[in-house]
């Protein structure tokens, strides 16, 4: 059965992705601190965050269309490249200066999730998708587990003195990072050669235009929504925890690998099983409605116990729905369009990571918690509603593509 196959050439993929997300993780505990070790604002370190996407969302598009033209492989080595010399800045950061400046550095060369999500495109035929997909957020939930912990005992170690205090993070965030560049240089393979570049030149001769695709962009908008609650979640949930709940980084470290212990046994038990029960749709349907309550519920976090039955709330939500939108929005478009498509889901993301750090950290400065919470629900109640919409992939319409007539 098709379903059954196990894509082991897409191994080396997840372990490189895996090493490269280690080193974002063991970051994380340190944003909040940043607020006092700066003596600066949440709101000042949610421009740090949004730094880093603003300039994704100017480049994200660019390395899609690269990699549609020159292959996945070169880019992707490039864009770790870029991480991995903004982890050796972040590393020597000695004020808010140069922390905006590995941020933005990063940002600049954020082009390894549109990457994967083209290689996985490439690989991996579209009614086996969606599972594929889901694997990116595996990769985030061991991750996870694993980098807020080592994160917080690096904390704990001076290299270079106190006046450079994410220094041994950041040298060991850079040192994940050349990994990841040396497994995707010598065991990932090229999915889009230059046959096959060549090939799709030759069926699809009219100029793709996505914004003509009304199913694309109707899911584009969707996962617009999604997106931008999810992440205004993510991002401001660790300031929520260091500045509300007065938290440092050796116990959000701790807090946030206890979290992830529970999301991956909630990925690891209870996805496939709903996936099997529900089938895609419904799944889908179910996990953006988990997330609608969960994010509401945010808003009113008062003490640690609550905040780690939320996160296995919102892991299972984004477990049963986040992949499989993405899988949907791949399904809307054509081959060719693949690096081009992925490269716009993570310009969205980027478009969240810029506002939803600045709101999320100017509400709590300002307001009261819950009305953090109320606003992401209402956000993530839209992306709730516009999913019942039927779309019907495009290999199923009957649409001449081998003639060069498409108009997608």
């Amino acid at each position: 059965m098709a379903q059954k196959k196990k894509y082991t050439e897409l191994t080396p993929l997840w372990i490189g992705l895996f090493v490269d997300m280690l080193g974002f993780y063991i970051i994380i505990p340190f944003f909040a601190a940043f607020i006092f070790i700066f003596n600066t604002t949440p709101l000042v370190i949610g421009l740090v965050l949004a730094t880093n996407a603003a300039f994704t969302l100017i480049s994200a598009p660019i390395w899609g269309r690269l990699s549609d033209k020159f292959g996945r492989k070169p880019i992707l080595i490039i864009s770790q490249m870029g991480t991995f010399s903004a982890f050796m800045i972040l590393a020597f950061s000695n004020s808010l200066e140069i922390l905006f400046i590995a941020r933005m550095v990063d940002g600049i060369f954020g082009g390894n999730f549109p990457m994967v999500k083209a290689i996985i495109s490439d690989r991996v035929p579209p009614k086996d998708r969606g599972l594929q997909m889901t694997n990116v957020g595996v990769v985030h939930v061991l991750a996870g587990l694993a980098g807020p912990g080592l994160g917080g005992l690096l904390s704990l170690i001076q290299i270079l003195g106190a006046g450079y205090p994410v220094a041994t993070a950041g040298f060991a965030a850079a040192g994940l990072s050349f990994t990841s560049i040396l497994i995707t240089i010598f065991f990932v393979g090229e999915t889009w050669p230059k046959e096959k570049r060549l090939h799709a030149e030759e069926k699809i001769k009219v100029k793709v235009k996505i914004r003509k695709n009304k199913d694309a962009t109707y899911l584009l908008t969707l996962y617009t929504f999604h997106t931008f609650s999810f992440i205004m979640y993510m991002s401001s949930l660790v300031l929520y925890i260091g500045y509300i709940l007065g938290l440092g980084p050796f116990e959000i470290s701790i807090l946030l690998t206890i979290s992830g212990i529970f999301r991956a046994i909630v990925r690891f038990t209870l996805f496939k099983q709903t996936i099997k029960l529900l089938g895609e749709k419904n799944s889908t349907i179910f996990g953006l409605f988990i997330l609608v309550i969960t994010f509401f519920l945010a808003g009113f976090i008062q003490n640690i116990v609550m905040f780690l039955v939320l996160m296995l709330l919102a892991s299972y939500g984004v477990s049963c729905s986040r992949g499989l939108l993405i899988s949907k929005i791949t399904q809307s478009v054509t081959p060719k369009e693949q690096g081009k498509i992925n490269g716009i889901t993570t310009t969205l993301d980027s478009v969240a990571m810029i506002g939803g750090p600045i709101i999320g950290a100017f509400m709590l400065t300002v307001y009261a918690p819950y009305w953090w919470g109320i606003v992401m629900a209402l956000i993530a109640l839209v992306a709730f509603l516009m999913v019942f919409k039927k779309i019907v992939p495009l290999r199923l319409k009957e649409q001449p593509l081998e003639k060069g007539v498409t108009d997608v």
